[in-house]
């Protein structure tokens, strides 16, 4: 299923994003006609002081809907988006099909917000090591060409790639969450090249889109302000929230889309490399953190041991019906392959 047909079958999200923006600006307006009326009282430098409040009240105000409600609103796209792009279909009654995913999945919005946050730093700092160790970690194909990409458009198109490996806890059913979040990051590094270069195009387009919504919305807005000789600064910063609105609503949507799109285009089919969990752990606190849940989560998992000191992974390589050649062994200090044969590992030293 293409990004803007996903984007049109999953539009109840985007309405549900747009209530909850318009919401937040609502109750902005509402605060800003209140402490306007106070700084009237005061004078010049009684309003001064009051736009200063309002400004870090409305700042509290978004964070205080959008950690909850937006935060939920998104997992539940992200599950139906999952569905989708898998199996070429919507869920019927979608909205509901999203609630129940993401509390079938995560069981609480706790435990889905301590993924959320150990998965988006991992990505974030994973990104950072790769644009500062650049050819040293020649592990990850393509390397050259993506260090090469505009560290800018990069660092934004982060927020939209971390919510494709969230995506991945949704197809992975089978697994427990912290485990498959851990897989989904995994996936995004071994891909890297192909999702944020896409990412970083498409971040460019909506940075245009934006500009000319907040042109079009502020005109009018600016115009009105004018004619009632109101402040124009509080007009602009009105003429922000409402573009912030529509690019939360819609474009940010459109993006989730098309970046899930294109991260679930290749997610089914990566055969995970087994000795990536050891090396990103020590690029990422944050990844080894998730890791570290995913084991104490299911012990018997695939990737079990690797990573940590003096403990055989229990991965073992499928059995090839086609040679007996011997099965490498991967390091538990480092994660590096090794000969089936070798008693210390070749990267680290560490004995395996």
């Amino acid at each position: 299923m293409k990004s803007g047909e996903l984007f049109r079958k999953t539009m109840p999200f985007a309405i549900a994003k747009l209530v909850l923006g318009a919401a937040t600006v609502l109750i902005s307006v509402v605060l800003l006609a209140i402490l306007l009326g106070i700084g009237w009282l005061f004078g010049e430098n009684g309003m001064v002081i009051c736009i200063f409040i309002w400004i870090g009240a409305t700042g509290v105000v978004r964070f205080a809907i959008m950690h909850y409600f937006g935060y939920l609103v998104k997992a539940g796209h992200v599950a139906v988006l999952a569905e989708a792009v898998t199996t070429g279909k919507v869920p019927d009654n979608q909205v509901n099909y999203g609630k129940e995913a993401v509390k079938k999945r995560f069981a609480t919005s706790n435990v889905y917000f301590a993924v959320d946050k150990l998965v988006s730093g991992a990505v974030k700092q994973i990104q950072r090591g790769i644009s500062k160790l650049g050819n040293a970690l020649d592990f990850i194909p393509g390397m050259g060409a993506v260090t090469g990409i505009a560290n800018f458009f990069v660092e934004l198109s982060l927020g939209y790639v971390d919510e494709c490996c969230l995506g991945y806890t949704f197809y992975k059913k089978e697994q427990g969450a912290f485990r498959s979040a851990c897989d989904g990051v995994v996936i995004y590094a071994q891909n890297i090249k192909h999702l944020l270069k896409n990412a970083a195009k498409t971040m460019l387009k909506v940075i245009l889109l934006s500009l000319l919504v907040l042109v079009l919305v502020f005109v009018p807005i600016g115009l009105l302000f004018r004619l009632l000789s109101w402040n124009a600064f509080i007009g602009f910063l009105l003429a922000v929230f409402i573009t912030w609105v529509i690019k939360f609503a819609f474009l940010d949507s459109y993006i989730l889309c098309q970046t899930m799109a294109s991260y679930m285009e290749v997610a089914p089919t990566t055969e995970i490399t087994f000795d990536l969990y050891g090396k990103l752990s020590k690029i990422s606190g944050k990844f080894k953190e998730l890791f570290n849940k995913g084991n104490a989560e299911e012990p018997q998992m695939a990737y079990a041991g690797a990573g940590q000191p003096n403990v055989q992974p229990q991965y073992q390589a499928q059995p090839n019906t086609q040679t007996d050649a011997p099965k490498p062994r991967f390091c538990g200090q480092c994660g590096a392959k090794n000969e089936a044969n070798a008693g210390f590992c070749g990267g680290c030293g560490a004995k395996l």
